[in-house]
């Protein structure tokens, strides 16, 4: 029978940080992760400070600066003729003032390669979770499928939910959502991108449709919004009618829009907004997008998704140590990250009413300064630019950030001295908040 202390299902932001940060504490954590690799395209890849600070706090942050990134440190819409600014993270608190844009497989392999540097954590590829192991009532662990076909089960004192929107784990434990509506999806495509081009994240809005541009370098990752349930009767309209939308709103893309050559080149983003009224079961815990899907509003998801996973780690990481989880542990975790969680859901709800769902239903006009008055937030931020660090502190720390727990602070143990609790690391500092290992109780599948 194979078992471990925590299973975290799910190799996304969360997932990857949490066994990363358990393993660190002595947990013994196995990580499944359904696919071969991360390479998946259009995924959220938008790094924000708090994140930034907590990868300096686990080491890693030299490593993260040999990843190719872009550094961002304003964001700006562009309206009619006028590209303006919307936010000024140059003015944020901490040490990083700038989003970085790095491709989600780099982050997460960077991730990856911390946690197998730890003797308490497994990474299995191609290893998909299939359903929940129940006992009494309680979750005990997982059905997973490998690669050839065969089947198998893995117990754990806690199972972790970390696969997404469309969790199979919360919906076999039977956890509801209460979903908000959204008036948007989302395409995602690419444009080249050419030297003196904007730079960072440039928006673009207009009556019927809107888009942000994600500087990756040499290319552009677009978003397009269109409004929510109407992807197959756009595409019946063909490709040269996104072609022609794209052009009036932005003119300069015009003469690029040749390299989105069909709809194989246009990937849809489902836009979901919901949050699980409770986050747990007894022996199972839900984090990241699995408890609350986040619009793309403000790149927010992977850096809410790291914020649960802190806090998961640094409330759960000694009751899993002594074999004493309880509900009550899983509780205080869903209470610790509700309070930003939600307010985040709430800004997103009020952009999507006050702005994006009336520009893609046509019912309001967003002009630039060239050709009417541009939507009055903007104006404000436009004349009062010390406004701009609002939504930047907003968007780029958040409303209650994590910090890496101490015993995360340290490499992974090299010695350790049987006659007291504490383990030397290889920095040659203590920690008093790692036990010694039992022999033998390494995990059984490295």
């Amino acid at each position: 029978m194979e078992r471990t202390t925590c299973c975290v299902v799910g190799g996304g932001p969360a997932g990857m940080m949490l066994g990363l940060l358990l393993a660190r504490a002595g947990v013994q954590v196995t990580v499944l992760e359904k696919h071969g690799d991360f390479l998946r395209d259009f995924r959220g890849d938008t790094v924000h400070p708090s994140t930034l600070t907590i990868l300096d706090e686990l080491g890693l942050g030299t490593e993260f600066t040999k990843i190719p990134h872009r550094l961002v440190e304003q964001l700006h819409v562009q309206l009619g003729d006028d590209l303006l600014p919307v936010a000024d993270f140059r003015r944020v608190p901490g040490p990083h003032k700038h989003l970085a844009l790095v491709p989600q497989w780099d982050l997460l392999e960077l991730l990856a390669d911390a946690g197998r540097a730890e003797r308490a954590f497994t990474l299995r590829m191609h290893s998909e979770a299939t359903g929940l192991l129940t006992e009494g009532g309680a979750v005990t662990g997982v059905r997973y499928r490998s690669e050839d076909g065969s089947g198998g089960e893995l117990r754990a004192d806690l199972t972790v939910a970390c696969d997404g929107r469309r969790s199979v784990l919360r919906d076999a434990a039977g956890l509801h959502a209460r979903s908000f509506g959204v008036p948007l999806d989302v395409w995602w495509f690419r444009l080249p991108r050419h030297e003196g081009d904007p730079e960072g994240i440039v928006g673009g809005v207009q009556s019927g449709q809107g888009m942000a541009l994600l500087d990756r370098g040499d290319y552009f990752q677009c978003a397009y919004l269109i409004r929510k349930g109407s992807d197959a009767a756009l595409r019946a309209e063909g490709i040269e009618a996104l072609r022609r939308r794209v052009a009036a709103m932005l003119p300069w893309l015009a003469g690029r829009m040749g390299a989105v050559r069909d709809w194989g080149d246009v990937a849809l983003l489902d836009v979901r907004l919901d949050r699980l009224r409770r986050w747990s079961a007894s022996g199972l815990l839900c984090l990241g997008d699995a408890a609350h899907a986040m619009s793309p509003v403000g790149g927010v998801g992977i850096n809410l998704a790291i914020q649960d996973a802190v806090a998961a780690a640094r409330l759960l990481a000694g009751p899993l140590r002594r074999g004493a989880l309880t509900r009550s542990h899983l509780d205080r975790v869903q209470l610790r990250r509700w309070a930003p969680t939600a307010l985040t859901q709430a800004a997103q709800r009020i952009i999507h009413a006050r702005l994006l769902g009336p520009v893609l239903s046509g019912d309001i006009m967003v002009v630039g300064a060239g050709s009417g008055r541009p939507w009055s937030p903007i104006r404000l931020l436009r004349r009062f630019p010390l406004l701009r660090a609002v939504p930047a502190t907003a968007v780029g720390i958040g409303l209650l950030p994590e910090h890496a727990p101490a015993f995360a602070h340290a490499p992974a143990p090299a010695e350790y001295d049987s006659a007291e609790p504490f383990v030397r690391t290889k920095s040659g500092r203590f920690s008093t908040v790692v036990a010694p290992p039992a022999a033998g109780a390494q995990n059984e599948h490295r």
